[in-house]
């Protein structure tokens, strides 16, 4: 029996609702903003200035349609004001220090951005009466990984032997503890947990889509740290799929839709496979077949687990979500955007397109 097509959001639920996004500036919280005005939200986004030039934000005019709001996470008294100002109906909390190696550079902040950050964020909107949902995204880093080999639920041990992924477990902590002890002054509040996403106008450092795109810009051999490191790639649009359908759900008011959920890929390849991947399809689709990548040894590296899945059949079962785009097909979106950009395309119109093919697929 073949499987059930996927639930996808509802256009016409999102038409005029009133949303705020922290971290509109990154790059999920970038493609969740085209993605919500393309529905006909009135979106709200609330963040530091972009970090790339380049990036999402700036080269898709994310801010254009919407209203962007500078501020900081651990301003309590600005994101405050901001959510009077606003008062949006529903809150995406994706503002994070999102950066693996950063974060064993800089574990203060880190700690301040991701832990404190979404305590005040939850405290802002525990302050007021108007939210009515609100989806905070850790990440799939939360979890005490000895190496098990099998996917984690949602009900694993949280934990962590890195500052990144203790910083996202203690996230999904003090949630879990606002729910529980302040449930009567707080919205509905789920916490969503996706990790190792593609797709284009993702500039951070230490990422291998971006560090590949750097190298073949500039004509030279991509280097690969951790080859045979296997990681659940899906392109961007899934788990953020996944975020608006448990926004919508939670926003019904059920009780059961307020906890954690995984919006994992089903298919978890090698670090060595996905560079072979995007390898080829730049050399076949850019003009310029010059792309390579090589692996180099690395002593001294930070703490990284070899091996990370998510089993996502609660997802599946309660708000029918799956990943939609084949590997292949997400490698090809995104080797596509950076194409695209370097040849100097506006990239609000062709990011807006791959959502509305993403939504007709």
């Amino acid at each position: 029996m073949p499987d059930a097509p996927a639930t996808l959001p509802n256009a016409q639920f999102w038409r005029g609702r009133r949303v705020l996004i922290t971290g509109h500036t990154g790059f999920k919280g970038g493609w969740l903003a085209l993605w919500l005005k393309l529905m006909g939200a009135e979106v709200t986004g609330y963040a530091l200035p972009p970090e790339h030039g380049d990036g999402i934000f700036a080269a898709a005019a994310v801010g254009a349609g919407m209203t962007p709001v500078t501020g900081d996470i651990r301003d309590h008294s600005r994101l405050r004001e901001c959510l009077l100002l606003m008062r949006p109906e529903i809150v995406f909390h994706l503002a994070a220090q999102a950066l693996v190696r950063r974060a064993h550079r800089d574990p203060l902040t880190t700690y301040a951005t991701n832990v404190t950050g979404t305590a005040k964020v939850l405290e802002a909107i525990r302050s007021v009466s108007f939210v009515r949902s609100v989806v905070i995204v850790t990440s799939d880093k939360v979890y005490e990984n000895h190496g098990e080999d099998r996917p984690f639920r949602e009900d694993d041990r949280l934990g962590g032997v890195e500052p990144y992924g203790v910083s996202k477990a203690s996230a999904e902590m003090v949630t879990g503890a606002f729910r529980q002890s302040l449930g009567n002054n707080l919205p509905a509040v789920a916490t969503a947990r996706a990790g190792n996403v593609i797709g284009g106008g993702d500039w951070g450092e230490d990422r291998l889509i971006p560090d590949a795109i750097r190298a073949f810009r500039h004509g030279v051999a991509l280097e690969v740290r951790n080859p045979a490191s296997t990681r659940p790639w899906q392109h961007v649009l899934d788990p953020l799929s996944g975020y608006l359908l448990l926004a919508e759900r939670l926003t019904q008011g059920e009780a059961k839709w307020r906890s954690a959920w995984n919006f994992g890929g089903e298919e978890s390849v090698s670090v060595k496979d996905l560079a072979d991947r995007l390898t080829e399809h730049w050399n076949g689709a850019s003009g310029s077949p010059t792309a390579a990548w090589i692996a180099i040894p690395e002593t001294g590296a930070p703490y990284e687990a070899r091996a990370l899945r998510l089993d996502s059949s609660k997802a599946l079962a309660e708000l029918g979500w799956r990943r939609r785009l084949p590997l292949a097909q997400a490698v090809e979106w995104t080797a596509d955007w950076y194409i695209h950009q370097a040849r100097g395309t506006p990239m609000d119109g062709p990011s807006m397109a791959m959502i509305d093919a993403y939504m007709r697929s």
